[in-house]
């Protein structure tokens, strides 16, 4: 009889730990500049993949840092993601390394960009976690090659598609998205106001194209 008891009280621990693990949801951090810090707002990406997404299955937060480069991420990687033990990172960065080498002189020359950013693949992966990566999207929305660091921006994002393929990553690839958007929706070859609205941060139509295309992925 005491051995039945002590069975069945074994059983039932047994039980609620598979329940605990089995009901604990997937952590996913979008790590990123002040794309992703406005991503959280209301109509922002990452509110609208959280709306999309089981709350008992997944737990969505946002870690964007307005002015932040791969170097800043990489500074704050440990308390701002790693910290929080996310199953899945994805890493959205790139435009201020670009934009900031035109604007303030302050950008990331591209062998030390993709230096630091291979860097927080390895960091991300060292604690178990998986990563997404995100091309750069746009500094200006003209078509056909014609925004100032369309040139830069193709080149980083092409540093990008390298190195989801070398560490055989899934990639969102907005650059390419973002142009084949533009193709056929801004017949008036626009700066802004298609998918910005300033030339960088999302509208609300940005934000859902941009929900859109990481949904699948982080699922």
């Amino acid at each position: 009889m005491k051995t039945l008891i002590r069975t069945s009280i074994l059983l039932s621990f047994c039980l609620i730990a598979f329940t605990s693990m089995t009901l604990k949801p997937k952590r996913i951090i979008f790590f990123g500049d002040s794309i992703t810090q406005q991503g959280v707002s209301k109509n922002g990406y990452v509110t609208l993949i959280k709306k999309s997404l089981d709350s008992t299955k997944y737990e969505v937060l946002g870690a964007g840092i307005g002015g932040n480069k791969v170097y800043d991420l990489y500074l704050r990687l440990e308390d701002d993601v790693l910290n929080k033990k996310p199953d899945l990172v994805v890493i959205y960065v790139g435009i201020n390394d670009v934009w900031h080498k035109q604007s303030s002189h302050t950008g990331t020359d591209y062998d030390k960009y993709l230096k630091f950013y291979q860097a927080l693949i390895n960091k991300i992966q060292g604690v178990g976690s998986k990563v997404i990566l995100v091309t750069p999207s746009v500094v200006g929305e003209k078509k056909d090659g014609t925004n100032e660091l369309d040139a830069d921006l193709n080149k980083y994002a092409a540093g990008i598609r390298e190195l989801a393929k070398k560490n055989n990553l899934p990639l969102c690839d907005l650059r390419k998205i973002f142009a084949e958007y533009e193709a056929k929706n801004n017949p008036e070859d626009k700066e802004k106001d298609i998918l910005t609205t300033d030339r960088v941060h999302l509208n609300e139509t940005g934000n859902k194209l941009v929900a859109e295309q990481l949904l699948p992925l982080v699922k």
